[in-house]
């Protein structure tokens, strides 16, 4: 990691800290169609991610582009709403210097959401995959080239890179609220394609239980600073390589958005438990 990128992450750092006094504990990634949750942020600062040095521009359907900071559940977070993916044409560290901004600030908890297809055949669309585990298929790694010693270690182990403790207390929650939630591996892509039907059979093969084009730098971004994750994927369609209609982007939007109010109880009964 070179000065030129620690700098970028400092000049972020400072501006946010300027826009307000909080020291977030927490920080949060909403994924397609799940931005909505950052308005149930209290006492919150909003910052689109256009004002913030080196941050840039989500450019997603759906994604809000903005930091909000506040409270949620009982905790201080930093909330994206909305994330920058591959397909964007941006490059992994740019995809996750928020992450770097997160660990440089201080938060030690992650909680990233997705939207993504079904591969498991005991999904349905609308409901919630935790994640356990991830098959990383985008050619692409954050922590490629020079490393910092300073921000973790050369090579990081990612098993268990979704921390088991967190997880047991999302399927707590997820009981609790009477809500339906999976649990299994998310192959990662790197878009703007959905795949072919040969390609998911490949992905299903692999292990892979459902499929999506984000999650996995900010993830690996994660665990080389050392912090706790835990992966929430909303199955907003099923990717099976044998029916006769893919759903399109209009469709995937669609799902997330009725499965918003349930996803959202979820987060926050989350939270209250960390």
């Amino acid at each position: 990691m070179n000065e030129d990128y620690k700098n970028k992450i400092t000049e972020a750092i400072e501006y946010i800290k300027s826009q307000t006094n909080l020291n977030p504990q927490y920080g949060l990634i909403l994924g397609s169609g799940l931005g909505e949750l950052a308005e149930e942020v209290e006492e919150k600062v909003v910052i689109p991610y256009k004002n913030i040095p080196n941050f840039l521009e989500s450019t997603a359907p759906s994604h809000a582009g903005n930091l909000v900071i506040g409270k949620l559940g009982g905790k201080d977070v930093f909330v994206m709403q909305g994330r920058l993916h591959l397909y964007e044409g941006y490059d992994p560290k740019d995809i996750t210097l928020p992450v770097r901004v997160m660990q440089k600030m201080g938060i030690k908890t992650l909680i990233a959401t997705c939207a993504s297809g079904g591969l498991n055949r005991n999904f349905h669309a609308g409901e919630f995959m935790l994640i356990k585990d991830h098959i990383n298929f985008m050619g692409a790694n954050p922590l490629t080239g020079a490393n910092d010693n300073e921000m973790g270690t050369r090579f990081p182990v990612m098993f268990d890179c979704y921390t088991p403790d967190l997880r047991e207390i999302a399927k707590q929650a997820a009981m609790d609220e009477k809500i339906y939630l999976h649990e299994g591996t998310y192959f990662a892509i790197p878009g703007p394609v959905f795949f072919t039907r040969a390609e998911l059979r490949f992905a299903i093969q692999s292990g892979g239980d459902a499929v999506g084009m984000s999650m996995v730098q900010e993830v690996i971004t994660a665990a080389h600073a050392g912090m706790k994750v835990l992966g929430i994927a909303n199955i907003t369609d099923m990717a099976l390589p044998d029916v006769e209609h893919h759903s399109t982007e209009v469709e995937i939007l669609a799902t997330a958005k009725r499965t918003g109010p349930t996803f959202r109880k979820l987060i926050k009964s989350i939270l209250t438990r960390i």
